[in-house]
Parts: C-alpha cells; sequence; structure tokens
C-alpha cells in the first residue's frame, strides 16, 4: 500500500520520468463514474511533455463532471477567481505541442482573450468505464479530439488524470482536487 500523501508531494513536487508516474499510476485503485461526478481543480505533473507549462500559461483550473453525459473539461479562470468553461480547441493543442513559446507567462493576456473568447457552457466531453493499463477505471472521452483522460485514485478527493492523446507518444500527466 502507498501513502497517498508521499504520493501527492511527490507528483507535485519532483520532475519525474513518464515511467516513473506511469508505475505510479499502475500501483492506483481505479474510480468509477459516480466517484468523479464533481468540479474539480487541476495542477500538471511536471514529467518534460510538450504540454508542461501551457495548462499554467492559460490559467487552467481543472474540470467539472456534472453526469456521465455530461463533462465541461477545460475550465478556466480569468484572473479574478471567477471560472468559466472554455470549448476544447484542436488547433491550440497541436500548437503547443509544437511551439514551446507558448508556454511564456508574457502571452499569458492574449491566452485570457482567447479563453474568454471561447466560452461555453455546452458540455464537450462525456466518461464512461474503460479499461487502460489493465484496470478498467473513469476516462473523459472528448466528444471532437482524440484524446481520453483516465483517472486513477489518490485519495478521496484526489485523482491522477492521464491524458492519451493519439499521434503522442508519451501521455501527459495531471493531478485533480475535488472541490469542496
Amino acid at each position: 500500500m502507498i501513502s497517498t500523501e508521499k504520493v501527492y508531494t511527490k507528483l507535485i513536487k519532483e520532475v519525474l520520468s513518464t515511467d516513473e508516474v506511469l508505475n505510479t499510476f499502475d500501483e492506483l485503485e481505479p474510480v468509477d463514474l459516480e466517484f468523479m461526478i464533481s468540479r474539480w481543480r487541476g495542477a500538471e505533473v511536471q514529467t518534460h511533455h510538450p504540454l508542461n507549462g501551457f495548462l499554467e500559461a492559460t490559467n487552467w483550473y481543472g474540470k467539472e463532471f456534472v453526469s456521465a453525459d455530461q463533462v465541461h473539461p477545460l475550465l478556466f479562470t480569468n484572473g479574478n477567481n471567477n471560472i468559466f468553461k472554455v470549448a476544447p480547441n484542436p488547433t491550440a493543442t497541436k500548437f503547443a505541442l509544437r511551439f514551446p513559446i507558448l508556454k511564456s507567462k508574457h502571452l499569458q493576456p492574449m491566452f485570457k482573450l482567447v479563453t474568454v473568447l471561447s466560452k461555453t457552457e455546452v458540455s464537450h466531453a462525456r466518461i464512461r468505464m474503460m479499461e487502460y493499463r489493465h484496470k478498467v477505471s473513469a476516462t473523459m472521452i472528448y466528444d471532437n479530439l482524440p484524446i481520453n483522460d483516465i483517472f486513477r485514485k489518490i485519495d478521496e478527493d484526489t485523482v491522477l488524470g492521464l491524458m492519451d492523446q493519439k499521434g503522442v507518444p508519451n501521455p501527459f500527466f495531471f493531478i485533480l482536487k475535488r472541490d469542496k
């Protein structure tokens, strides 16, 4: 049995290899759909993935699971603690993977404008139980992107998420903490 506090601290504070995080992911227990119904605050796990730093630069807040068929995969803040939903943009993901300059804090005003212009109240994902790495767990499926986010339980209010994107060899990892 692994210490949940130790796992969380290591994932948030250290820069780890993809293999190290995958080993931790594999040790964690799966979660069911009901467990995920909530609003969650996100944080990146640093693994030198090309997306590391991009979500932080865009004021990403997290995700919201309303029901199995109504999921808001991208929540952002406007800097005044106002949280809003954003429609996923396939072009933004492609550019973030190819151009590290997009992670620059100097571009935050541009990202704020783009995210505000992409506000939506429409759900852009759903969640289902799927098998990944030999365990069946809650998996968020984007409506219009070749991306699945798979979740494993760190504790009752924290999950480790793994973003599996078609065409991207290594997964992107993140932590979600349930809003109280």
